[in-house]
């Protein structure tokens, strides 16, 4: 693909406090091979510094605007701010969080793979997510796939294929199409966004690591596992929007399934003492779900929980309030038993 018909590309940074990470993550947008592009990082009233970082860097390259929030903004409704920067007049859009960073080829294999295929609405890859390559769900010659099939293998399989925004590229176009791209009440709204473009656009997959995001303390992903959100999240995309994708038969079976699951997992998070803050999260979702939280159903899951461990000495209680430091794992492990 030569410069000349490279088509526009809108990249956007959310940042809040990111001094120690920033200039890494600028760095890389600049190593791109792919050079049509548009570099937006909004400040979400930044205290740390970072701001000025930013603006050094858009000093030297007109590519590059800063834009700063004039209040403080939570996490998701500031990403729906920054994606209301771009360009009018680019074709794809991608985010790059202020700790992540990608790679020099990211966005000249995902455009490729989007320009080749004009069905397609986002495109993954595989990604480093702390040291551990992710994202590897789609069978090696898979570069395109339909949305409904990705969907369906998604509620029936676990297809793992999305993951951050960091590791997507969208058609921009459908990122102008809505006022608030992500759902703002949902901490896994990148989740949902692509399912919900899915329903009317395919996926494009590049099987080739192109970014990387940071694990750390005070990241959503991390707080997402203290809390299990990935738990109640995979409920609540099902409940929401798995009616889309699979059959009645399919849909019962996946949702007996996922509260299976779900509820064998908090019966090891109630054994575990977790904070109030923890069951409010798992109630509120729930009850957005249109499912409900089902107390005296935590209950029975924690007897059979314990009722196991009596019988196999294997499965002490010591194991069950053994704090598990993977909660996506610890999830998927329950599910694939509840089978």
């Amino acid at each position: 693909m030569t410069s000349g018909v490279q088509p526009f590309v809108s990249i956007v940074t959310p940042m809040y406090n990111e001094v120690e990470y920033i200039a890494e993550c600028i760095d890389s947008v600049l190593a791109q091979t792919y050079q049509n592009w548009e570099y937006i990082i909004v400040d979400n009233c930044s205290t740390d510094g970072s701001a000025q970082i930013a603006r050094r860097w858009a000093d030297r390259d007109h590519r590059i605007r800063v834009h700063e929030n004039a209040k403080f903004l939570r996490a998701v409704p500031n990403y729906n701010a920054a994606l209301r920067q771009i360009s009018p007049t680019s074709k794809y859009c991608k985010v790059v969080f202020a700790d992540d960073w990608v790679f020099p080829e990211c966005l000249e294999r995902m455009v490729q793979v989007a320009e080749a295929h004009p069905s397609v609405g986002l495109v993954g890859a595989y990604a480093l997510e702390g040291n551990q390559v992710v994202r590897t769900g789609l069978p090696y010659t898979s570069t395109v796939m339909s949305g409904r099939e990705v969907c369906r293998r998604l509620f029936l399989e676990h297809l793992d294929v999305f993951g951050s925004a960091t590791s997507l590229l969208y058609r921009a176009d459908l990122v102008r199409a809505q006022k608030d791209f992500y759902a703002e009440d949902n901490i896994h709204a990148d989740t949902e966004v692509c399912i919900d473009l899915l329903k009317s656009c395919d996926f494009g997959f590049v099987h080739q690591v192109l970014t990387f995001t940071r694990l750390r303390q005070s990241s959503l992903i991390t707080m997402s596992r203290s809390l299990n959100t990935f738990a109640a999240g995979i409920v609540y995309h099902l409940a929401i929007h798995g009616r889309s994708f699979l059959t009645d038969a399919e849909f019962e079976q996946c949702m007996s399934r996922a509260l299976s699951g779900y509820y064998r997992s908090l019966a090891g998070s109630l054994l575990r003492g977790r904070h109030r803050a923890f069951w409010e999260y798992h109630e509120r979702t729930l009850r957005a779900a249109g499912v409900g939280f089902s107390r005296a159903r935590l209950v029975r899951a924690l007897l059979a929980r314990l009722l196991a461990a009596s019988l196999n000495p294997k499965d002490t209680i010591e194991r069950l309030l053994k704090v598990n430091t993977d909660e996506t794992a610890a999830f998927h492990r329950e599910l694939s038993a509840s089978k």
